[in-house]
């Protein structure tokens, strides 16, 4: 027998095993750092998508200081009527369902199913009174004692995190644009609205919103109008979305000419129901 034989067939032998291991490292090669493997040739990377709306753009509106509605000339910021985390709240033991209160109805009053795309009645999950503001204490103001004529001044709604918000709807129209609200405050997570053009909470139907995520193209057009001096402040009609549940809840203030209200009256914020 030819004394070679033996070797050719380890040396095909070996070259077979070789070959199968490069296929092998091939399809599944190994990742040094983690451990893992590297997807091969013919495997395929997930593909990862940013679910977030695309930004909104919104119109500015010309703000009126007729009528006894002139603004005072305070920063937004530090304005106790405009951004309510400076007057601050406290939980409130009441029942967190519809009341019913006696008195007249205004058939155009602010209606917060508005805020929910479907027009919900949301399940109420806290309630809450609000501060009331000092302006005599020192130049801008201060806290003062808890709000007591209604028993709840804030109210926290249940939501969807992530989803779509928009202004308690409301009829009237507030310019020949059909804007229905005026944005007087906004930051990340809190936005105060009228449902006028004055720069003001004294007159008129004011919303607080508190705890979402305000839309950030809303926030950096307020901003700009701020800077501007305020002549204008940006405008918001039903339905237009102003931003998104950050978690599983947010919290509602309702106010009719300065004063807050009670939001869980039936008769003025939830006539559909």
């Amino acid at each position: 027998m030819n004394s070679t034989f033996p070797t050719r067939i380890f040396l095909l032998l070996g070259s077979v095993g070789i070959a199968l291991c490069l296929l092998a490292l091939r399809a599944e090669p190994l990742d040094a750092q983690s451990g893992g493997t590297i997807p091969g040739p013919d495997q395929f990377l997930p593909i990862i998508r940013n679910h977030e709306a695309p930004p909104v753009s919104y119109d500015a509106v010309n703000v009126d200081n007729s009528g006894g509605c002139q603004p005072d000339g305070r920063p937004a910021a530090a304005h106790g009527d405009l951004n309510l985390a400076l007057r601050g709240y406290e939980s409130a033991a009441a029942p967190l369902t519809l009341v019913e209160y006696n008195g007249s109805t205004d058939a155009d009053a602010p209606q917060l199913p508005g805020l929910f795309s479907d027009r919900r009645l949301p399940e109420f999950t806290g309630a809450y009174q609000i501060y009331d503001w000092d302006w005599g204490c020192d130049a801008d103001g201060c806290r003062g004692e808890l709000l007591t004529e209604w028993p709840v001044t804030l109210l926290e709604l249940a939501a969807t995190q992530g989803e779509p918000l928009s202004i308690p709807s409301r009829g009237p129209r507030i310019d020949g644009a059909d804007h229905k609200a005026l944005v007087l405050y906004a930051e990340a997570t809190r936005l105060t609205l009228a449902y006028t053009r004055h720069d003001s909470a004294a007159c008129g139907y004011v919303i607080h919103l508190e705890g979402l995520r305000v839309e950030p193209s809303l926030v950096s057009f307020y901003q700009a109008l701020d800077q501007a001096g305020r002549s204008q402040l940006p405008g918001l009609d039903n339905g237009e979305r102003l931003g998104a549940a950050l978690t599983a809840s947010l919290k509602v203030a309702v106010r009719d000419t300065g004063r807050f209200m009670d939001p869980r009256a039936r008769k003025d914020w939830w006539q559909e129901y």
